[in-house]
C-alpha cells in the first residue's frame, strides 16, 4: 500500500469527524440545500441506487467469498471481504444510531436515520474491495487502471442518487465516502500485514 494511500485515508477521517460535527452549521445547511435543488429528480442518477442497495451488495459479497473459496482457496482474502463489507455494515450502524440524525422530509421517507450515507460508504467498500482484489491477479496496469476508475466513478453516481432521491442530505453521502475510504485503507492495512506473514511463512 502507497503512503499516499494513508494520507488520503487520514484525510478523509478527518474530514468525516469535521462533518459530523458541523452538519447542522449555516454552511454545512446550505451545502445540504443547494445540492438537493441541483440533483433532485434527476432520474439518470437516480437509478443508480439499484448498485447500492444492501441486497446487490450481499449478492455480489457472496460471490466474492464463493470464488475465492472454490478458485484460489484464499481465505484470508475472505476474511478481507468480511472486514470492509460486512464489518463496514456494522460501523455504519452503529455510528447512524449513535448520531441519529433525520432524513429529509419527504413523503414516504425512509425510517432510519441519515447520518453517514449507507448506500455511499459500503459501495465504496464493496466496489473498491473488488477492483483491489482483481488488482492483486492482474498484471496489466492499463486494465487495471479502468477497473479501478470504474469503481470510483459507479461509487460517486452511487452516493449522488442518495442526493437526487431525497433519501439523504449531500453532507451525509461525503461522510459515506469519507468513513467509508478510511475503513477500506484500515482493512487493506491489515490484510497487507496478514499477508505479508502468510507469504514469509509458506517460504520458509
Amino acid at each position: 500500500m502507497k503512503n499516499w494511500n494513508i494520507i488520503i485515508a487520514i484525510i478523509t477521517l478527518f474530514i468525516f469527524i469535521g462533518l459530523l460535527l458541523s452538519y447542522e452549521m449555516t454552511p454545512i445547511v446550505s451545502l445540504d440545500n443547494t445540492m438537493s435543488e441541483f440533483l433532485g429528480g434527476n432520474s439518470f442518477i437516480i437509478a443508480f441506487h439499484y448498485i447500492g442497495d444492501t441486497s446487490t451488495i450481499i449478492i455480489v459479497a457472496i460471490c466474492i467469498l464463493i470464488l475465492l473459496w472454490l478458485k484460489q482457496r484464499n481465505y484470508l482474502g475472505m476474511a478481507f471481504v468480511l472486514l470492509t463489507v460486512a464489518a463496514g455494515k456494522v460501523l455504519n450502524q452503529l455510528i447512524k444510531n449513535w448520531i441519529d440524525r433525520p432524513r429529509p422530509e419527504i413523503i414516504d421517507q425512509l425510517t432510519t436515520f441519515s447520518f453517514p450515507s449507507g448506500h455511499a460508504m459500503l459501495s465504496l467498500l464493496y466496489l473498491f474491495t473488488i477492483a483491489y482484489l482483481l488488482s492483486e491477479i492482474l498484471s496489466n496496469k492499463k486494465k487495471i487502471a479502468i477497473i479501478w476508475i470504474l469503481a470510483i466513478v459507479l461509487t460517486f453516481f452511487v452516493g449522488l442518487s442518495r442526493i437526487a432521491e431525497s433519501r439523504h442530505y449531500a453532507s451525509d453521502v461525503i461522510a459515506g465516502w469519507c468513513l467509508g475510504y478510511s475503513w477500506f485503507i484500515l482493512c487493506v492495512f491489515w490484510y497487507e500485514r496478514k499477508r505479508k506473514k502468510q507469504l514469509i511463512y509458506e517460504n520458509k
